[in-house]
C-alpha cells in the first residue's frame, strides 16, 4: 500500500516519514511512503491511480489550498482513501468528521498513538481490498465504490478518534461520560447516550436508560439481560424487553433478506 504525507514543512515531512517507516518495519506493514509539499502537488498526483496514496497523513494549515479543501476534493474522487489529519490545532475536528476523516492527530504526536492509528488504518485498507477483490467492483464496465462505513468522532484528551458504528459492541453512560465498548478496547467521551442512539439507527437498541447494544453482537438474551459474547452482559429494563425482542427479530429478518 502507499502511505502519503502532505505537509508544507520539510522537517515535518522527514520526521513523520521516518517514524512511519519505523512503525511499518516493526509491525510488518508492507508500504511505500511518498511525500507532498502542498495540496496542489497532492491533487496532481491523485490524477494518476498508481500515485494516489491509500493512507494519507494530511496537514490542515498549508499555503494555497488548505487541508480541508484538499480533503473535500479527494473525497469525491477517492471515497476509500483513509484520511488522517495532522495539525497543531483542534478547532477543525468537526470539519474533519464532515469529510470522513479516519483520525485527527494533534501535534506533538506520541509514538504509541501514531503506531495505534497507523496499524488500524493499514488493517482497514487491507480489509477494503479483500472485500473488493483487490480493486474496485465493476458493473457493466463502470467502477462501483462502496458506501463509506458509518462512524462517529469521539473526542478525549485533545485527541479525536473515529469509531465505526459496526465496531461498537455496546455503549453505556455514567455521569455524562459515554463509554464505547469495542472489540479493540474502550473509548470514553463526554456526551449523551440519546444522541448516540439516534445516530446509531435501527441496528442498535436502548435496553436500559444507561445502555445501548449493537444487535450484531447479540448471542443470547433473557428477560433481564443480553449476552454479547466474551463474558459481556448488559441489563434489559422490564419495560424495554418486548420492544427489544420485536426490534431484534426485525433485525434478524433484515439480515436474512440481505
Amino acid at each position: 500500500m502507499k502511505i502519503g504525507i502532505c505537509d508544507d514543512e520539510r522537517a515535518v515531512q522527514d520526521d513523520l516519514r521516518r517514524r512511519i517507516e519505523n512503525i511499518c518495519e516493526g509491525t510488518g506493514i508492507s508500504a511505500e511512503t511518498v511525500c507532498f509539499a502542498s495540496g496542489a502537488e497532492l491533487l496532481a498526483a491523485d490524477e494518476s491511480a498508481d500515485a494516489a496514496p491509500d493512507i494519507l497523513f494530511l496537514d490542515i494549515r498549508m499555503p494555497g489550498e488548505d487541508g480541508m479543501d484538499v480533503a473535500r476534493t479527494l473525497r469525491t474522487q477517492r471515497p476509500d482513501m483513509v484520511l488522517i489529519f495532522v495539525t497543531a490545532l483542534s478547532e477543525y475536528v468537526y470539519d474533519a468528521f464532515d469529510v470522513g476523516a479516519f483520525h485527527y492527530l494533534v501535534k506533538p504526536i506520541r509514538d504509541e498513538k501514531l503506531r495505534e492509528v497507523l496499524t488500524k488504518a493499514a488493517a482497514m485498507v487491507a480489509e477494503t481490498e479483500q472485500m473488493q477483490g483487490g480493486g474496485p467492483d465493476a458493473c457493466d464496465g463502470k467502477t462501483v465504490h462502496r458506501a463509506p462505513k458509518r462512524s462517529l468522532l469521539a473526542k478525549r484528551g485533545g485527541v479525536s478518534t473515529r469509531v465505526f458504528m459496526d465496531d461498537i459492541v455496546y455503549a453505556e453512560v455514567f455521569n455524562r461520560k459515554v463509554t464505547l465498548h469495542t472489540a479493540d478496547g474502550d473509548i470514553e467521551y463526554y456526551g449523551r447516550l440519546t444522541d448516540l442512539s439516534e445516530k446509531a439507527g435501527s441496528g442498535f437498541y436502548r435496553t436500559h436508560r444507561a445502555y445501548l447494544v449493537n444487535f450484531r453482537y447479540v448471542e443470547k438474551y433473557t428477560a433481564t439481560e443480553v449476552c454479547l459474547g466474551a463474558g459481556r452482559t448488559v441489563p434489559i429494563a422490564k419495560k424495554q424487553f418486548a420492544g427489544f425482542v420485536r426490534c431484534y427479530m426485525r433485525y434478524l429478518g433484515g439480515q436474512k433478506d440481505g
